[in-house]
Formats: C-alpha cells, sequence, structure tokens
C-alpha cells in the first residue's frame, strides 16, 4: 500500500473495534502512527499489536472520550507524545434504537456524550494542537440516518444530522487555519456493535434496496475516512460523504 501517509500522526477514537480498527489498521499501512482509542484496554492492545505486528506504527490511548476532560486527554496527550496532530477521526459512539415511549433520559444523555458531545470536545482539542502552518484532518462518522431514518432512531438519527451540521460549521470556522473537515454516511454495515440491531431478514431488505446488491464492510468506510484524511482531499472540506452502495439516493 502507498505510504501516503507516512509521518503523519492520526487519532482514531472507537478504534477498538469495528469501523475505527478497520481505519486504524488501514492508516498504519499507509504510514501513519496511529493513536488506537478505546475504553477497553483489551480491546486497544489487540489493535495495537495487529498494527506493530505488520510492521506498522500504533500507540494505546485508552481512554474515555464520552467528556470534555476525557477527550481532550486523549488528543492533548497523544499529540505531545508524537509531537504533532495531523488527523481526528472522530468514531466513537454508543447506539441504542429506542421507539418513542421507551427512550429513557439515561439513553439520550449517554448518545449525546459520546456520539455527538465527544465530536465538538474532539474538534476543539484537535484545534487546538494542530499545526497553524500544516493544518490537519479531521473525519466525522456520521451515517445516512442523517438523511434518511426509520422508526426507534429518533435519537439515533438526531445525533447524526447533528454531526454533518457540526462537520460544516466547523470547516467554515478552521478552512482559515487549513485544518479541513469532513464526515462520511455510513449505511448499515455489519460490526460488532450492530449486531444487536441486524437479523437475516432486514439485512436481505436492505440488500435489495442497494444498487450495489450488498450491505458495506468497515473496509469500504475505512477507505473513505482514509482518503478524506489524505492530501488527495486537499480541497475537499465541509462535505458529508455517502458511503452506502447508492441506498439513500435511488429508488428501485
Amino acid at each position: 500500500m502507498t505510504k501516503v501517509l507516512e509521518g503523519r500522526a492520526a487519532l482514531i477514537t472507537g478504534s477498538g473495534n469495528g469501523i475505527g480498527r478497520a481505519t486504524a489498521l488501514r492508516m498504519a499501512a499507509m504510514g501513519a502512527t496511529v493513536g488506537v482509542n478505546d475504553l477497553k484496554p483489551e480491546f486497544v492492545e489487540k489493535v495495537v499489536g495487529e498494527i506493530t505486528a505488520a510492521g506498522g506504527k500504533a500507540v494505546a490511548v485508552t481512554q474515555n472520550v464520552a467528556t470534555r476532560d476525557g477527550m481532550r486527554s486523549a488528543v492533548l496527550g497523544f499529540a505531545e507524545k508524537q509531537g504533532r496532530l495531523d488527523i481526528l477521526v472522530n468514531n466513537a459512539a454508543w447506539v441504542r434504537y429506542q421507539a418513542v415511549p421507551d427512550i429513557a433520559p439515561e439513553t439520550i444523555e449517554r448518545m449525546l456524550d459520546i456520539g455527538f458531545k465527544g465530536v465538538i470536545w474532539g474538534i476543539q482539542a484537535a484545534a487546538e494542537v494542530m499545526d497553524a502552518e500544516r493544518g490537519g484532518a479531521i473525519v466525522n462518522v456520521a451515517s445516512v440516518a442523517g438523511f434518511v431514518s426509520a422508526k426507534n432512531s429518533i435519537v439515533y438519527s438526531g445525533i447524526k444530522a447533528g454531526v454533518m451540521g457540526i462537520t460544516r460549521a466547523a470547516a467554515a470556522e478552521l478552512g482559515a487555519r487549513k485544518i479541513r473537515v469532513n464526515a462520511v454516511a455510513p449505511s448499515a454495515v455489519p460490526t460488532e456493535g450492530t449486531q444487536r440491531n441486524r437479523n437475516a431478514e432486514l439485512d436481505a431488505r436492505r440488500i435489495a434496496r442497494t444498487p450495489l446488491g450488498r450491505l458495506g464492510t468497515v473496509d469500504d468506510i475505512a477507505k473513505a475516512i482514509c482518503y478524506l484524511a489524505s492530501d488527495d482531499a486537499s480541497f475537499v472540506t465541509a462535505q458529508v460523504m455517502a458511503v452506502d452502495g447508492g441506498i439513500i439516493t435511488t429508488n428501485i
């Protein structure tokens, strides 16, 4: 793989599994030093081990990024150790789908803390340490649920639509500092974290509605994130890239 991220320092929140892990592996293969973040040390150690075993560079960032202090500690600590921060991927999330009568305050608060507030705190901390001359790239993980929604997803859809708004506003504010801010919006992607919300019948319906005739994979999303983080996207900012096989903009 071409080392287009050689010399870059990239922190990826929630990279102990799923899309975050796939992105960490890919960025490391592209030459970046990757900060692997997760709340669970065993997840972090496993991914760091995978990267180093393949000849890449990775460091453990075992930190709860659900608070401003936690996110700042993760971002600023990683940047200090590496002497720089070039890329931040705001991927961490905690998701529960609930029908309107069942939505609980604790569910909303936890989802907001990690998936909405965490994105803002990550951007704030990254903007503080990204070099004024080099700039940097921030990629937020949104969802097609920010465009089109299904039942039982009021909180999730609202947060992901909010992430899209955060992305555009941050890009407008930080562009003068050469910091690009973009987002990816995946459709349903099988991961460890989404298993509880999937079944064979639902997957079959999604596949039937997708022009490319399959579900996305974590690698599909990781490739899009890595593109947006690289110099190949040097004139791309404030964009939300749907990585969904065409499901939200076609009617078949």
